[in-house]
């Protein structure tokens, strides 16, 4: 939670086992890097609570439990606003946003799109006394002073600013298999094939998928308008605006974003082909990367069954490999097919799947509020 200055004043001391003068800034006071979080709870504010994204924030905080929430707060429209929502924290009523009762939280989930995120981000963190904003959306992705975060890649960025970005699904899923292999004998280039579940599209292109599902199996017309065509017994190779280049901005991101999260050079070369299938849930992704050292399958198997956020399915005698149907609802992303490239000399092949809306979205950003909790930046 914030702290007034006599509360401030006693957490304080209870750090030190001794009282400890400190003169408060103007306004709120301002609250000292923490060393240890055992005794501090946090008030956390979530924005856009009711959907896809912003329901499975609040269930991996409930179901996690890392995060000590003192309080939790849900802001939403003017159409959801006084309603009441169940959460393990008591029942939470549904407040109108707006930006000075987001700043009264010490972190705040966007979950919500970017020109909402673009107008009142940086309004929320502002000044000393402004709260921590983690955003899912794509407005700060790559601005420069913005850190875009996967923790177990680059949880240390995070002490450099209040405003916190979380990468693209495809991104961050994707990362948890390469960042392994990338540390263990480097990278000269990759490759990327992805398969989309409609839950990249949020809760309407579920809804779409299920509905126009319903419809062609009726007999009935399939309309689309989420999608650029009807969804289902279909695959569409679009995902978002098509660029100068012939690339779509989703493509583009994945090479952005791999780029900055993993340190890599601006010219690393990184290409991706994305498409939309007919599943609910859960991304999956073929992976082809040529590695600097000669790459040992046996070896890439031991870096990624040890890697966290990583479960290996790779068992092929047996029938056992990634899917969609076993990914959705894990925290860790299924990584399997691991074979040495025929393509390159050096290089590995593999394929994984991962929770679009866990991994991809909500889990990573719980874990970012963990990890600044954990080293002191909350």
């Amino acid at each position: 939670m914030k702290f007034t200055g006599l509360a401030l004043f006693a957490a304080v001391a209870a750090f030190s086992g001794e009282a400890t003068a400190f003169v408060p800034a103007t306004g709120r006071a301002s609250v000292p890097q923490k060393q240890s979080s055992t005794s501090l709870d946090y008030s956390v504010g979530i924005v856009g609570a009711t959907g896809a994204v912003g329901k499975e924030i609040r269930k991996c905080l409930e179901d996690r439990g890392k995060l000590p929430v003192d309080q939790l707060r849900i802001f939403g429209s003017s159409r959801s606003a006084g309603t009441k929502v169940d959460t393990k924290y008591g029942e939470v009523a549904v407040e109108l946003f707006n930006v000075e009762a987001a700043r009264e939280c010490d972190v705040v989930f966007l979950a919500v799109d970017g020109d909402f995120a673009l107008e009142n981000a940086k309004k929320i963190c502002e000044g000393d006394d402004g709260a921590v904003v983690i955003d899912n959306s794509s407005a700060f992705r790559y601005e420069k002073d913005v850190p875009l975060v996967v923790p177990e890649i680059n949880g240390k960025e995070t002490k450099k600013s209040k405003l916190i970005a979380n990468p693209n699904c495809t991104t961050a899923i994707g990362l948890m298999a390469m960042w392994p292999l990338i540390k263990k004998f480097g990278m000269k280039r990759c490759i990327m094939s992805t398969y989309q579940a409609s839950s990249g599209a949020g809760q309407p292109g579920m809804d779409e998928l299920k509905a126009g599902t319903k419809d062609y199996l009726e007999g009935k017309e399939v309309t689309n308008k989420i999608f650029a065509h009807p969804l289902p017994f279909n695959v569409i190779p679009q995902i978002d605006k098509f660029q100068d280049n012939g690339y779509t901005k989703e493509e583009m991101k994945v090479t952005w974003e791999t780029r900055k999260i993993c340190g890599l050079d601006d010219d690393m070369p990184i290409s991706c082909s994305a498409v939309r299938i007919p599943t609910i849930r859960a991304h999956s992704e073929v992976i082809i990367i040529e590695t600097e050292k000669p790459a040992d399958v046996a070896a890439a198997r031991e870096v990624l069954d040890a890697a966290p956020g990583v479960k290996l399915v790779d068992d092929p005698d047996n029938l056992q490999y990634p899917m969609p149907l076993t990914a959705t609802g894990q925290y860790d992303v299924e990584v399997g097919r691991i074979r040495k490239s025929i393509a390159f000399e050096n290089g590995l092949e593999f394929f994984v799947s991962g929770d679009q809306l866990l991994r991809g979205a909500a889990l990573n950003a719980v874990l970012v509020a963990e990890e600044m909790d954990s080293n002191g930046s909350l």
